[in-house]
């Protein structure tokens, strides 16, 4: 059986073609991190069980059979079904495995086990090997079945986020997913680096809770070096005001002034004389010690306007300042509606809208050269059959 590398992924000038990947990873982090290398001209083989991807079901929403959860996270792939406890199958995926650069992959430790994953590298030596777990191997928790919400309820990320007198919130977003899988495909792109540099075969591992945990930075350093818990502040910053929502007449404005720079700016674009009268503001930690107090005077100020009066006043002045928007919103305003970001791909239920990569290359966003495959679609081209 000879990998032949998609017609797809010949030509494109992307910085991995050539590359060959296998994908056999579920779900969000491991798909995003093959996604990520697809997007970057990798040729990926997905490979799913004969269940298929868990996430595939994941709805709604829906478009055609498929989950949109699924479409998200696998395109640039082929997709071929394998039961690796079948002996005939899982020497067919040994094949591939010989000719792949790289493999991704999210088994339980106890998993790798019982399907014999470790006779998979050893076919290999030379292969790049990312693994995605649930937190790093050896631990007490490393072979339970952890999700996104698990990984952002143990991280602490949960016990940040929320109002102060509230319950721990998720993100509204799979964000302990996205982390790890950044950090998975950032391991990918080390791997094959080092193949180059004549040091293959090397095993990097993504834990879910630890990449999570990583996500805290500031905060996780301030408890560090401190001792102190942090708590929920809402959308307040611990160390700086104003950087959270006011209030304006018919809505909300984010306001990230960040330095005292900006925030003699922000007291001259608003010209309220009270606000100047309040001298000692000058300095953030006088602020952040008031942080009440400020928040009351500038919801005072703006609620005296719109919050399209007050873009347009704020435009021009140097403050730091968004809209605050729903997902609609987002995808209407004009920095995104007018780009390239959103794009076409196909799908097995027909042509949809999907964000292309955020990457730009030499000042040029690549484009999507292949969606999302149905299951085991590619299954006659790869295997002949």
């Amino acid at each position: 059986m000879t990998w032949a590398i998609d017609p797809s992924n010949l030509g494109t000038g992307l910085p991995l073609e050539g590359v060959r990947i296998l994908d056999f990873s579920r779900v969000l982090a491991g798909p995003l991190c093959a996604m990520i290398a697809g997007d970057l001209g990798a040729d990926v083989i997905k490979i799913e069980s004969p269940d298929g991807d868990p996430v595939r079901a994941l709805a709604p929403p829906r478009f055609g059979d498929d989950a949109t959860y699924y479409l998200s996270v696998n395109r640039h792939r082929r997709n071929i079904v394998a039961d690796l406890r079948n002996p005939h199958d899982f020497a067919r995926i040994v094949e591939l495995v010989r000719q792949a650069d790289a493999v991704v992959e999210n088994y339980l430790p106890s998993q790798i086990r019982s399907l014999g994953i470790e006779r998979l590298r050893d076919a290999n030596p030379d292969c790049v090997w990312v693994s995605v777990t649930p937190a790093t191997t050896g631990g007490p928790i490393a072979d339970q079945p952890s999700f996104d919400l698990l990984a952002q309820a143990r991280s602490g990320l949960m016990g940040i986020t929320g109002d102060a007198t509230g319950n721990p919130t998720k993100v509204g977003a799979p964000v302990a997913d996205v982390v790890t899988g950044l950090y998975a495909g950032i391991a990918l792109m080390a791997g094959l680096f080092e193949r180059l540099k004549g040091r293959s075969g090397r095993c990097f591992e993504a834990p879910l809770l630890e990449s999570t945990m990583s996500a805290l930075v500031n905060q996780a350093q301030g408890y560090l070096a401190t001792g102190v818990n942090p708590t929920r502040l809402g959308n307040d910053h611990p160390s700086i005001t104003p950087y959270g929502p006011v209030t304006a007449a018919d809505g909300f404005i984010m306001l990230a002034v960040g330095t005292d720079a900006q925030y003699a700016k922000l007291v001259e674009a608003l010209d309220d004389e009270l606000l100047r009268g309040h001298e000692e503001w000058a300095t953030n930690a006088v602020r952040v010690a008031s942080r009440d107090d400020l928040r009351a005077e500038l919801n005072r100020i703006f609620l005296a306007n719109s919050t399209d009066r007050w873009l347009e006043i704020l435009a021009t002045s140097g403050v730091p300042h968004a809209p605050i928007v729903d997902v609609a919103g987002a995808f209407a305003q004009t920095q995104i509606s007018q780009g390239d970001f959103v794009g076409l791909m196909s799908s097995p239920g027909g042509e949809l809208k999907t964000m292309r990569t955020p990457l730009l290359i030499d000042g040029v966003r690549p484009g999507i050269r292949r969606g999302p495959r149905g299951l085991g679609e590619d299954n006659e081209e790869i295997f002949g059959e």
